[in-house]
């Protein structure tokens, strides 16, 4: 209102007058001699600018900070190295492959605790984060170590998370590209203090068990249900090998999709990629911890980044296994599916998503290749329905979701099916458990009610198959879709997930 005044004349408070040879009353705009004239405009003025040359200054100081936090290394270590053209963060599809190293208290490491590649579509429409075993055996290239000289001599099949020793990340990136057929842009190497500081930036991650879980090579100690980890229950959640699953990096690979799964939702429901003062106590948390290639350590890029992410639509972000098989001659070691692993790679290239079904089968690849047009034929079940014995316990904390799933089963002529009431507790998760032998009875259940295979579990605590329906599914007959990873293992961040506890 004061300027307003000011602006017309007649001082502050005073009505307003037309000015001298003026045709009309006042002046409806603020004029350049009206603020210069003025000592209240003039005091408004050099105020505004003050504040905006300060806050220009503080943001390129806290820019250069953040930029010098960052440790570099060389992208691309491979002999056959070729230059990769900067990337639009902006514009062009990206990928960024992510290693974890088992490094602490300032032993250097030279393996990857964790190996994912995030690949990022042009239009940032879709977002998959592939997820590499560490007892992965692939071709490895030959590498110089930039910082000593020595050359590592290339290998037929060496393990992946080894790679990280001949020279650096820059290896593990040469050796991704060649497996996979794509020029990755970027890399981020962390270690264990990043995964820490970063869950108590956001003030903890929520996670599901089945079962107490209480390993104590990792020192994970979690209750059954839903728990909210940081610091070092974050990370014994993401290293532990013995805690969940078989005991094998299968489960540990489940665990960590579902954490990221979960962060992810995390973030967008609290609207963190929206909140810049936010971003920045992130990315300051971010940069302290991590080494990366020369040309990621462009903070306004990352945060131009982080800000396109925000409207991705959480079936579109999935978190898929490379497809592997155990390696003939040592069982304990494991080698790509290729039938699997190329239409993924593939998809990746093309810069399409893979949470729509958008990935095609090796059979529809076969066939297009034969250019014979493919045909879709309903599937026939894999199992007779009336044989499935199964069980409805309703843990979703919306009464009657038990009979109201049981109705529609038995219209399916799943005759056995039974409604066994309440839970003893309430789950975010639906859940299909199933006994011994009866993998393809759950698995025909759970094409039935539209339920993502990531939660179907095997489980010794079962004879036949039980439906726990959780939160996820609090109404309707089937399951709202959530993402089709199609034959991938995994899961995308719309879907809720639970660990089961090793031996469970």
């Amino acid at each position: 209102m004061s300027s307003r005044r000011a602006a017309t004349g007649g001082g502050p408070l005073g009505k307003p007058t037309a000015g001298k040879g003026s045709a009309e009353p006042g002046g409806r705009h603020l004029s350049s001699g009206a603020a210069a004239g003025h000592p209240l405009l003039k005091g408004i003025a050099a105020a505004l600018a003050l504040v905006l040359v300060g806050g220009v200054v503080f943001g390129a100081v806290q820019l250069l900070r953040l930029r010098g936090n960052f440790d570099t290394q060389p992208l691309n270590l491979g002999s056959n190295d070729t230059q990769v053209e900067q990337v639009d963060a902006n514009t062009d599809p990206m990928q960024i492959l992510v290693l974890g190293t088992d490094q602490r208290d300032g032993q250097d490491s030279n393996n990857s605790d964790v190996m994912m590649l995030v690949n990022l579509t042009a239009d940032r429409s879709n977002v998959t984060v592939v997820s590499f075993p560490r007892d992965l055996l692939v071709p490895l290239p030959e590498c110089e170590d930039p910082a000593s000289g020595a050359v590592y001599d290339a290998m037929d099949l060496g393990q992946l998370n080894g790679a990280l020793g001949n020279g650096g990340p820059g290896c593990t990136v040469a050796a991704i590209n060649e497996v996979t057929g794509l020029s990755i842009d970027h890399f981020m190497m962390a270690d264990f203090d990043a995964v820490k500081e970063l869950s108590n930036t956001l003030g903890g991650v929520e996670v599901c068990v089945n079962q107490p879980v209480d390993d104590p090579l990792s020192g994970l100690n979690l209750p059954a249900g839903v728990s909210s980890v940081q610091g070092e229950q974050a990370l014994a959640f993401l290293r532990t090998r013995h805690g969940f699953g078989n005991g094998g990096d299968e489960g540990r690979i489940r665990a960590q999709q579902s954490f990221l799964a979960s962060m992810v939702r995390k973030v967008k429901e609290e609207g963190t990629l929206n909140n810049l003062p936010k971003l920045y106590s992130i990315a300051e948390t971010v940069t302290k911890n991590l080494t990366v290639d020369e040309e990621l350590a462009n903070i306004p890029d990352l945060v131009s980044l982080a800000t396109r992410l925000k409207d991705v639509d959480l079936g579109n972000v999935a978190f898929v296994t490379a497809p592997v098989v155990p390696y003939e001659y040592d069982t304990n070691r494991l080698v790509l599916d290729e039938a699997k692993a190329q239409p993924l790679f593939d998809a990746l290239v093309s810069d399409q998503g893979i949470s729509a079904g958008e990935t095609p089968s090796p059979a529809a690849t076969d066939t297009a290749e034969a250019g014979t047009p493919a045909t879709t034929e309903p599937a026939a079940p894999a199992v007779d329905p009336a044989a499935v014995p199964v069980t409805l316990v309703n843990a979703s904390g919306t009464a009657g979701r038990d009979a109201a799933v049981l109705a529609y089963l038995t219209s399916k002529g799943f005759t056995q099916a039974l409604a066994g009431g309440a839970a003893e507790s309430e789950s975010p998760a639906t859940q299909i458990f199933y006994g011994y032998g009866y993998e393809e009875m759950a698995l025909e259940v759970a094409r039935t009610l539209n339920i993502p295979g990531v939660q179907v579990v095997l489980s010794t605590a079962y004879t036949g198959v039980s439906v726990e329906i959780g939160a996820d599914f609090a109404s309707g007959s089937t399951m709202g879709d959530l993402g089709d990873l199609g034959d991938l293992d995994g899961q995308t961040a719309a879907q809720v997930t639970c660990q089961t506890a090793f031996g469970n």
